[in-house]
């Protein structure tokens, strides 16, 4: 077995696959020279997101999506070295004990590289054309985190019996057990539900918050842990950065520019994206990441949901972010 790095200290995310010039059918081709690229730049993480339609923020339902897993599974086959995650998985899409079954197939077929992202599953779009249940925002958690007490067990090799509101399994065997021990992170910031959870059942957290609202995040997340007497050292906590970047800061305003045109937004889409992407060139970027060091922060991961498809870019976000975390 590879030996992998079992915390995210740079992960670099994949949520888009529309590129200029990259038809349906070529795709694949581009995931595989992303991922390649980013391994070999250093990246210790590659990420996709679980979702069926593209988000708002991105684009529309209907730009291309792939599959997550089935994706993870072929991606694992080009790289040596990676963990491969979703950020993160929605609970709601599939059966728990199958996903324990489908991330133990991911780590086999990686070679033990599997790590388990997860959280309530939130976009409701997708819900509804798919018909699978939404159910309330209270329901959600209640399904996360029953679904977390048949997963995490058999991922341990144990054979759980649970009978709850939302799931039922009888002694779930999972057999053969993971190569590895699988790293779990919970990605949101929910201050009351959401990092209770990771407290009580993760190895890492991935916020989405500004970075004004990290220190309340990890004031609340301590604090859940002192009460169920975890180790707060214990867990590894990330955020996930928008980033454009360019050689020059002109050449990042382009390329967001030209991403945002190929969308079409009207401007008070591009106002409220703005202020979320981490743009400009290796300075600019890397004083920004160095803020997000300075608030205690072990790792970021990262999207480059405008310049993913040139690989040069991979290459100098890769270079800018570990010369920052260093």
């Amino acid at each position: 077995v590879h030996k992998v790095t079992a915390m995210t200290k740079l992960g670099y995310q994949i949520p888009n696959f529309t590129y200029p010039g990259v038809a349906a059918d070529q795709i694949f081709d581009n995931l595989v020279t992303q991922a390649k690229t980013a391994e070999a730049a250093g990246f210790d993480r590659i990420f996709l997101m679980d979702h069926f339609y593209q988000l708002p923020g991105i684009g529309d339902p209907d730009d291309y999506m792939l599959e997550c897993y089935t994706t993870l599974a072929a991606l694992a086959q080009h790289t040596d070295k990676v963990r491969l995650s979703a950020l993160v998985t929605g609970n709601t899409y599939r059966n728990p004990a199958v996903l324990a079954k489908i991330i133990t197939a991911l780590d086999h077929v990686s070679h033990g590289r599997a790590s388990l992202g997860i959280g309530s599953g939130w976009f409701e779009l997708e819900h509804d054309a798919y018909g699978i249940p939404f159910n309330t925002f209270s329901e959600r958690f209640e399904k996360l985190e029953e679904a977390l007490n048949i997963i995490l067990p058999m991922l341990r090799g144990e054979r759980p019996t649970l009978h709850g509101e939302h799931y039922h399994v009888t002694e779930a065997i999972n057999s053969p057990a993971p190569v590895s021990k699988i790293p779990v992170m919970i990605g949101g910031n929910g201050e009351k539900k959401t990092l209770r959870m990771v407290a009580q059942y993760a190895d890492e957290a991935n916020f989405t918050c500004t970075p004004e609202e990290v220190p309340r995040k990890m004031e609340a997340l301590s604090t859940h842990c002192e009460r169920l007497g975890r180790d707060r050292s214990e867990i590894k906590v990330t955020k996930l950065v928008m980033m454009v970047i360019g050689n020059t800061h002109d050449e990042a305003v382009a390329s967001a520019d030209e991403f945002i045109a190929n969308h079409g937004w009207p401007p008070e889409v591009v106002e409220l994206l703005k202020p979320r992407m981490t743009l400009g060139d290796p300075d600019e970027v890397g004083a920004e990441i160095v803020k997000l060091k300075e608030l205690g922060l072990d790792g970021i991961t990262m999207n480059l949901v405008a310049g993913a498809h040139r690989p040069e870019m991979i290459e100098l976000a890769a270079a800018t972010s570990l010369k920052a975390l260093s």
